[in-house]
């Protein structure tokens, strides 16, 4: 039950996908609040503090979630062969971004130097820092990656409804219960 079979995805899996799902629409919500926030505001470190924070988490989960699929089987993809190679290309997409957001958003906060404090528990160390101009570059390609990523993600929901309500098929249950996933 914790791992995944070529029949359907393990617990380990689906908590992932879930705790990914919602800390990136999180993540994306309050950053783009962020953005908003005068300095005299009460959340204008608190905000970034909470945002760094979730996404370094996020980013430790998103590698152990790599090195996870890489190590467990793939459940066998539905659909006709387009919407197989669509969906076999739209998950690369989603991991590369997710990546290119997280580590954006890393090289972002290590500019200057510092380190990234999590929750305040430890310390992540900046290993690059003081490119030419490297918050402004980061930060370009933090915000268009999490534009895209939320872009991506909207469209993997709808095609996971697709395959619920349109092929009536198994496909968003095997990502919801590891149980009913594995009946034939």
């Amino acid at each position: 039950m914790w791992k995944n079979t070529r029949s359907g995805w393990g617990l380990v899996s689906i908590l992932l996908h879930w705790i990914s799902a919602m800390a990136i629409i999180g993540l994306f919500a309050l950053g783009w609040w962020m953005t908003g926030l005068g300095y005299y505001d009460s959340w204008y470190n608190l905000g970034p503090w909470w945002h760094r924070s979730i996404g370094m988490l996020l980013l430790f989960a998103t590698f152990f979630r790599v090195v996870w699929r890489i190590a467990n089987p793939v459940p066998v993809e539905k659909g006709h062969r387009l919407e197989r190679l669509a969906a076999h290309l739209g998950h690369i997409g989603l991991y590369v971004l997710m990546l290119v957001v997280l580590v954006s958003g890393y090289l972002i906060s290590t500019a200057d130097g510092r380190g990234i404090s999590v929750f305040d528990a430890f310390t992540v160390p900046a290993m690059i820092s003081d490119l030419p101009n490297q918050a402004t570059v980061a930060g370009q390609v933090h915000w268009y990656s999490a534009l895209a990523l939320i872009l991506l993600a909207a469209g993997h929901t709808l095609a996971a409804l697709k395959h619920h309500w349109v092929d009536r098929n198994d496909v968003l249950w095997r990502m919801v219960d590891p149980r009913r996933s594995r009946r034939p």
